[in-house]
C-alpha cells in the first residue's frame, strides 16, 4: 500500500472523521484507499455501487457507515464485540467500522456469492482479521446451531422496510444485545408500523438519531432497537415471506377496516 496517501486528497475525509471524533493511522487511512480502489476497479465487472468519485464515496458510503458511532457506545467497538452486518453488499457498513475498530469480530452476510468472493478479496488485501463472511439469506442462518442470537450487535443498510429488516436481523442479536438500521429517509410513519413486529420478535424501539452527515445536506436516521427476550422460534419465516408480508401489516389492514 506504499504512497497511497498522496494519490487523493484527503483534507474532507479527515475532517468528516473529526466530526465522529475519529482518528486513523497512515496504515487504517491507506486501507480505506486501497478499499476504494478496489470497490472502483470491481465495479467496471459488476454492479456494486453507483457512487464512483473518490470524495462521494469517502463520505456516501465511508463516513455513512461509521456514523454509528452516534448511535453506539464506541468503547464497545473498541473492544472487541461481536457484530453481524445482515445484506453487508460491497462491505458497507461492515468493514468500515472493521477498518476502524480492528477488534470487533465481525461477520459479514451476502445473499449474492459476487459480492461475497469479492470481499473476501478485500478482507485479504487489507490484512483484516477476525472477520469472516456468509452466502446467504437471512432467513437460512438464523438457527440456533447455526448463527441464532450470537451476536452483541447487528446492523444493516439493506433496503427494506423496518418491519422486514427486523424480522431478518433481530433473530441473530444476543438477549440484551442491540439491532441498529441505517435509514436515509425521515420514516417516522415505518418505524411506528414495525413496533407490533420489533415487540414480537423481542425487541423495542430504544433510540432514533437524525443528523445530517458531515458537510453535506444528506440525512441519516439510525434506529435503535434493544433485544429484550428471545426471538420466537418460528422467526423469521421461509425465504421471501418478510418481505412479501411484513409482520404488522395485517393488524393495520384491519385498523383501518375498523
Amino acid at each position: 500500500m506504499d504512497n497511497l496517501l498522496v494519490k487523493y486528497n484527503l483534507e474532507q475525509f479527515y475532517k468528516d472523521l473529526d466530526e465522529l471524533h475519529i482518528v486513523l493511522s497512515d496504515y487504517q487511512t491507506e486501507q480505506f484507499i486501497l478499499y476504494y480502489e478496489m470497490l472502483i476497479e470491481k465495479n467496471k465487472v459488476m454492479n456494486l455501487t453507483a457512487i464512483m468519485e473518490f470524495d462521494e464515496v469517502m463520505k456516501k458510503h465511508f463516513i455513512d457507515s461509521l456514523s454509528l458511532v452516534k448511535a453506539y457506545d464506541v468503547k464497545n467497538l473498541e473492544n472487541g464485540i461481536s457484530v453481524i452486518d445482515i445484506g453487508t453488499g460491497a462491505g458497507f457498513p461492515g468493514i468500515p467500522l472493521k477498518i476502524v475498530y480492528p477488534n470487533l469480530k465481525m461477520t459479514l452476510m451476502d445473499s449474492l456469492n459476487k459480492r461475497v468472493t469479492f470481499l473476501n478479496e478485500v478482507i485479504d488485501a487489507l490484512g483484516l482479521e477476525q472477520i469472516d463472511t456468509v452466502h446467504g439469506r437471512a432467513e437460512d442462518y438464523a438457527k440456533p446451531d447455526l448463527l441464532r442470537e450470537k451476536y452483541d450487535l447487528c446492523v444493516s443498510r439493506a433496503v427494506a422496510n423496518l418491519s422486514t429488516l427486523s424480522e431478518y436481523c433481530l433473530p441473530y442479536v444476543k438477549v440484551g444485545g442491540k439491532f441498529i438500521s441505517y435509514k436515509s429517509e425521515k420514516i417516522l410513519e415505518e418505524m411506528k408500523s414495525a413496533e407490533y413486529a420489533i415487540n414480537i420478535l423481542g425487541g423495542k424501539v430504544e433510540e432514533q438519531f437524525a443528523f445530517m452527515l458531515p458537510d453535506s445536506d444528506i440525512y441519516r436516521n439510525l434506529f435503535v432497537t434493544k433485544k429484550h427476550r428471545a426471538t420466537p422460534k418460528k422467526y423469521p419465516r421461509k425465504a421471501g415471506v418478510a418481505s412479501k408480508s411484513p409482520l404488522g401489516f395485517e393488524n393495520q389492514i384491519e385498523g383501518k377496516k375498523k
